[in-house]
C-alpha cells in the first residue's frame, strides 16, 4: 500500500501547526516543525515514486531523489536551510548557554515556514499519480 497522500497531509498539517507556532511565538518550535513538514513531504515524495528513503535531513531525502526528480539548487538550499533546525531548536544543550527560545526570532520562523511551503509544493507537483 502506498502512503504518500498520507505524509503528503501530515506534511501540510505540520505546517500550518508551525504557523500557529510562530503566531504565539513559539519560534523554536515553528522553525522544527518546519522541518518536520518538508521531511514528511520529501518522504511522500520518495514513496510516491517507490522509494523508501530514511533519516531526517531533508536535503539529504531529497538528494536520494535526484534520479527521478529534477531538483533545483533552491529546494535543496531551502532544505539545507530547515536541516540546520533539526536538533538545536528542541534541546537546551544546542547551544553554549541559554535554551533555544534565545536562539530563535519571528524572522527566521518565517523563512523556515516559507522554505518548507516551497519544498512541499515542489514536492506535491512531483509525486506519481497513481
Amino acid at each position: 500500500m502506498n502512503r504518500s497522500s498520507d505524509g503528503l497531509e501530515q506534511a501540510r498539517r505540520d505546517l500550518t501547526k508551525a504557523s500557529l507556532d510562530r503566531e504565539h511565538g513559539y519560534h523554536e518550535w515553528a522553525c522544527f516543525t518546519a522541518q518536520q513538514a518538508a521531511e514528511k513531504a520529501a518522504k511522500a515524495l520518495g514513496l510516491s515514486l517507490g522509494i523508501d528513503v530514511w533519516g531526517h535531513a531533508v536535503s539529504a531525502i531529497l538528494r536520494s531523489l535526484a534520479g527521478d526528480v529534477d531538483l533545483p539548487e533552491d529546494i535543496i538550499s531551502y532544505a539545507q536551510l530547515l536541516d540546520s533546525y533539526y536538533i538545536p531548536s528542541r534541546y537546551p544543550n544546542g547551544f553554549y548557554s541559554g535554551k533555544p527560545a534565545d536562539y530563535y526570532n519571528q524572522k527566521m520562523a518565517g523563512e523556515a515556514l516559507d522554505a518548507a511551503d516551497k519544498i512541499i509544493r515542489f514536492c506535491e507537483s512531483h509525486m506519481a499519480r497513481p
